[in-house]
């Protein structure tokens, strides 16, 4: 049994990570992910009723963080929830109803809007503004598997979904609806050519909902016009599509 007690402490203040980047490439703590699953193991089903949340039941040793002023995190009324064991930066703005769970990593100045849901051991960088609706996958089994991963200054529209491990690196802008997981081919429309499967989105690129024919090319298919899901890198980040961006500044 590992010391998930002192795990969970050290993911709190930032001090160990889910996930670390090694040579340009992020991969999974194994060591961090087995101390959250032990854990969820040991704890306790409960009524929280004494901890302030009548009604609610969940493990004794995993209850949702409290913050005070001092931690220069805003929490906005209106039933949002983050678990033990995630990290949250100061100059973090989480609004209602939003939810980051154990093991994620938040990093400072990020907007975490309505509807959002940050997964277990989640990685999102600085400044990352995450929009209304947006899911970031969370993946805590298996251990050896990297989790979702939102670096820097990226931007994140409205209803975008990131699952299975994708990742974005620093910059990227995704447009809103934009689907990210190991199931969705992500064509490069200005470097003409298709990311590997579990490749990065890279440093600024800006992302956009598409469609592929479904079928591969099966006459029953084709006649129907049939279509899949897919996303498309149109460009990449220039002066003027940072300038676009400058209005969440406004907002906080």
């Amino acid at each position: 049994m590992t010391d998930w007690r002192g795990m969970l402490e050290a993911l709190r203040r930032g001090e160990r990570r889910a996930a670390v980047k090694e040579g340009g490439r992020w991969r999974a703590d194994a060591e961090v992910k087995e101390a959250i699953l032990d854990a969820f193991r040991e704890g306790a089903v409960v009524d929280h009723g004494p901890l302030g949340w009548p009604g609610f039941v969940d493990k004794d040793n995993l209850p949702a963080r409290a913050f005070a002023p001092e931690d220069g995190v805003r929490l906005v009324p209106g039933g949002s929830s983050v678990r033990a064991g995630a990290h949250v930066a100061k100059g973090v703005v989480v609004m209602p109803p939003a939810y980051v769970n154990v093991g994620a990593y938040v990093g400072e100045g990020t907007m975490i809007d309505s509807h959002c849901l940050v997964g277990s051991c989640a990685q999102i960088g600085r400044r990352v503004h995450l929009s209304a609706g947006v899911q970031i996958g969370g993946v805590l089994e298996p251990v050896g598997l990297a989790p979702v991963v939102v670096e820097d200054r990226c931007f994140v529209g409205a209803g975008a979904v990131v699952v299975e491990g994708a990742q974005v690196l620093e910059g990227a802008v995704l447009a809103p609806g934009v689907v990210l997981s190991r199931s969705v081919p992500v064509f490069d429309c200005v470097r003409e050519r298709e990311l590997a499967r579990g490749e990065p989105v890279p440093e600024g690129a800006v992302v956009v909902p598409g469609t592929r024919p479904a079928g591969d090319g099966r006459p029953w298919a084709t006649a129907r016009g049939l279509s899949l899901g897919c996303a498309l890198i149109v460009k990449y980040r220039d002066h003027g599509s940072g300038a676009s961006l400058a209005l969440e500044e406004a907002l906080r």
